[in-house]
């Protein structure tokens, strides 16, 4: 849990405007955008989609292993936010920097603007390096950015909610914290009914191997 959200909402209900790639975006063979609830497992989904061939880019591992080791914007959050959100050895304090935006509307848009436009270049130096492959583009907020129409198709990875907070407390997320977060994003429900696909991960790994494999083929 240190992580900087991509977008955090500034309500459980508020969805950005949905907006549409630039005309000169890269066209891959295929590409997917894959969301869904904290604790639902996305990444456990993804790692299934490598399996089977996709190449997977998660968006928030592109802004904590990236773009926040960037001196230029590492720069302009010490100016922004202050020293305060930085530990004594000068590395990010991503829990700090993350209570802040979900705490502050203007400080999440002025994060937004730094970290939104240097995602969406990772995405498209993938796509122009690998314009044949098959890709599957983790997005945590995908819905409440509006990046609907950046993807061929969208598939949602959901669960109970009961399910959910007991994989976040197995993390060693406080449930108190834990709901919080999730209130701060968009209700499952709602991305489960705005999602091209869901995937049901409330069983075993091979029920949600076989939703993949399904997916898969009817992708081929």
């Amino acid at each position: 849990m240190g992580s900087i959200p991509v977008s955090p909402p500034a309500g459980a209900t508020d969805v950005t405007t949905h907006s549409f790639p630039p005309p000169d975006w890269p066209r891959a063979k295929l590409c997917v955008g894959l969301t869904g609830g904290m604790g639902c497992g996305k990444s456990t989904a993804a790692q299934m989609f490598v399996e089977l061939g996709f190449r997977v880019l998660d968006s928030d591992r592109v802004v904590r292993d990236e773009i926040l080791r960037d001196p230029a914007v590492l720069a302009e959050i010490r100016t922004q936010f202050g020293a305060g959100v930085f530990g004594a050895s000068g590395d990010l304090d991503r829990r700090a920097v993350a209570d802040r935006v979900f705490a502050a509307e203007s400080d999440r848009r002025w994060l937004e603007a730094l970290v939104h436009p240097r995602v969406r270049e990772a995405w498209r130096r993938a796509l122009v390096a690998e314009p044949t492959a098959r890709w599957l583009i983790e997005v945590p907020l995908l819905f409440e950015s509006g990046l609907e129409n950046w993807f061929d198709f969208t598939v949602c990875v959901a669960t109970s909610s009961a399910l959910q907070l007991s994989r976040l407390r197995s993390r060693g997320v406080p449930a108190d914290l834990a709901e919080q977060r999730i209130a701060r994003q968009l209700p499952l429900p709602r991305k489960i009914a705005a999602a091209d696909f869901v995937l049901l991960n409330d069983g075993s790994l091979e029920f949600l191997r076989e939703q993949v494999a399904w997916l898969d083929g009817r992708w081929q």
